[in-house]
């Protein structure tokens, strides 16, 4: 990193990330400091391969929903983007998102945001069931007809402003639709077609044992799944089977919704529209607080933060390709990037997080 003292006096790190300092009242070992400081906390983003698909993608990547607004009350376009730009300086280039996610509006946001840049960025998007049912229901001609997936794509490509999506997934998994061929047989013609250049599927809400005969018949190139200290499930069996095929995994949820931040109380409440007003409903957050507490000697082992822990968590395990929180906000894509140039939990941490598994479906 090269450094000069600009105009104002401040000196100035001459790339993408910037932070100035008065130079005038810094002494030359301080100013050493706090450069040393600087790049301590602004380590260069890891990447790690998709599966097969030959892309390299950020470990730490953007998750899109909360930009989508609709369900996530107290969003701001402005911050959104100034979000989205910050990832991008900070290194992030995998970006996830969905048709579905404000009804096109996380797209739209991305995509405008994607124009203002020049970094080639891997975009993940999802197709929306046609009959709108979380978890997964319904045929295939139910679900996932050609006729929806053709439009469903063809309006992420108007949203996002391109020409070939990098990652199409449906959005649910059912394991009956594997027997089918509709969906697979039109996501081929759509890739032959230039419009589509991977595809993967995102399981249903922690059922990784739904997928596992999926990744076997290689019809997809990557898998998202909820991946938490909670919810370590995919382990077992998926993440094997995952490294085996050369499946790319997107893990999605690594705070649990809120929870492994650590700033949910029995006292939080939440804007009237966010969706995390059922998600936390009844006793939930009591019973959050318990758990979280619990994890307490591990932030002090590790000398980091809930939500550090939670991250190097999910980049420990060798099978996931990225791990996707939500980011509303610059100063969360800030800390998030943080822990790529982190160092991996000790062995004793990881030993004895597997006790903390919480088996639970706070969906429903």
């Amino acid at each position: 990193m090269d450094s000069a003292r600009n105009d104002s006096g401040f000196i100035n790190y001459t790339n993408s990330r910037q932070v100035y300092w008065p130079a005038s009242i810094l002494s030359l070992s301080t100013q050493f400091q706090l450069i040393h400081s600087h790049l301590l906390r602004w380590a260069p983003m890891r990447y790690r391969n998709l599966g097969r698909t030959g892309a390299v993608v950020s470990e730490i990547g953007f998750g899109a929903w909360g930009i989508g607004k609709q369900i996530w009350g107290g969003t701001d376009d402005a911050e959104s983007k100034r979000a989205l730009h910050r990832a991008l300086d900070l290194g992030i280039n995998f970006i996830d998102t969905a048709l579905v996610y404000g009804n096109g509006h996380s797209e739209r946001l991305i995509g405008s945001c994607l124009q203002e840049r020049s970094e080639k960025v891997f975009v993940a998007t999802k197709i929306p069931p046609a009959n709108m049912a979380w978890p997964a229901r319904g045929s295939v001609q139910e679900a996932f007809p050609a006729n929806h997936i053709q439009a469903s794509v063809e309006s992420s490509l108007r949203n996002l402003r391109r020409e070939c999506l990098d990652l199409i997934q449906l959005h649910v998994w059912h394991p009956s639709w594997l027997a089918e061929t509709e969906w697979s047989e039109e996501l081929s013609a759509l890739r032959r077609q230039g419009k589509v250049a991977h595809v993967g599927v995102s399981i249903n809400d922690h059922q990784p044992a739904s997928a596992l005969e999926l990744v076997r018949s290689r019809k997809i190139e990557t898998i998202q799944v909820i991946y938490n200290i909670f919810d370590q499930s995919p382990e077992d069996h998926l993440f094997p089977l995952c490294n085996e095929y050369g499946i790319g995994v997107i893990a999605r949820v690594p705070f649990d919704e809120g929870a492994l931040t650590g700033t949910i109380t029995e006292e939080t409440t939440f804007h009237r529209r966010d969706w995390r007003n059922q998600y936390f409903r009844g006793g939930r957050k009591k019973e959050v607080v318990q758990r979280i507490s619990r994890l307490q000697p591990f932030l002090e082992a590790e000398k980091c933060t809930l939500p550090e822990l939670a991250l190097r968590f999910c980049l420990h395990h060798p099978a996931v390709s990225t791990v996707i929180p939500g980011m509303r906000q610059a100063k969360h894509v800030e800390m998030n990037v943080a822990v790529s140039g982190q160092p991996p939990l000790s062995s004793w941490a990881l030993q004895h997080l597997r006790e903390h598994r919480w088996p639970k479906n706070f969906y429903e």
